[in-house]
């Protein structure tokens, strides 16, 4: 259990999906509910007030939308942990929401114990996206048309531990697997993983295992062994 309760704060035009959501968390010692918003403008002005540990957002809303608004307040606050909710598995919604700087993107069909893994995920820095989501954002991006098993996108390329690193990354390894795996310490892991998004110019975790797969440095059908 999280000794500290995790603060999320709940965007969804739907009054009875916010409620329903908010009473599943108030069972939880794990969280608390700090605010609630209808729209992507009450998200934004919200998310500044209340500085929340995991924003849970809606992605189609009156006003201003999911999309814009994740990308409003990673903007603003960089450090945000955004989980997209939505009721269909859309390309146009997917790719952008997670372009947009959302560290997870689940459907609201989902069992309730997804969800808060899900929570948990987002607020550990951990991107929270199942392979078939991945498979569709690889979709849309469009599979390169030769395999880059190197990558080195700037004058500061990936040193051969960052790029190992990278591949535990993208399948999903938690900081403290990988630095069981690679023998070091957990703070070193970390310190490889802000270097590998600092010169990769990526914004979360998401974003570097999409990187990844569309490098060639793994594939779908690895992550789910």
């Amino acid at each position: 259990m999280t000794q500290t309760p995790i603060r999320v704060l709940i965007v969804d035009d739907h009054g009875i999906v916010r409620k329903g959501t908010r009473a599943l968390l108030d069972r939880i010692p794990d969280f608390v509910v700090v605010g609630e918003g209808s729209n992507g403008k009450e998200a934004v002005a919200q998310a500044a007030i209340l500085q929340p540990d995991v924003i849970l957002m809606d992605l189609m809303m009156p006003e201003m939308d999911g999309i814009e608004a994740i990308g409003r307040i990673t903007a603003s606050q960089p450090d945000s942990r955004i989980l997209a909710l939505t009721s269909f598995a859309a390309d146009d919604k997917l790719f952008p929401a997670i372009k947009a700087g959302a560290l997870g993107y689940m459907l609201k069909d989902a069992d309730p114990e997804d969800l808060i893994r899900a929570i948990h995920q987002v607020h550990r820095g951990e991107p929270s996206l199942n392979p078939s989501m991945a498979r569709k954002v690889l979709q849309e991006l469009g599979r390169p048309a030769k395999p880059a098993p190197a990558p080195s996108p700037g004058p500061d390329p990936l040193t051969e531990r960052e790029l190992e690193v990278l591949q535990l990354v993208a399948q999903g390894l938690t900081n403290q697997q990988m630095a069981e795996q690679l023998s070091v310490a957990e703070v070193t892991i970390r310190t490889h993983v802000s270097n590998i998004l600092s010169k990769l110019h990526l914004a979360n975790r998401v974003q570097a295992t999409l990187y990844a797969l569309r490098e060639g440095l793994t594939t779908l059908e690895n992550d789910a062994e």
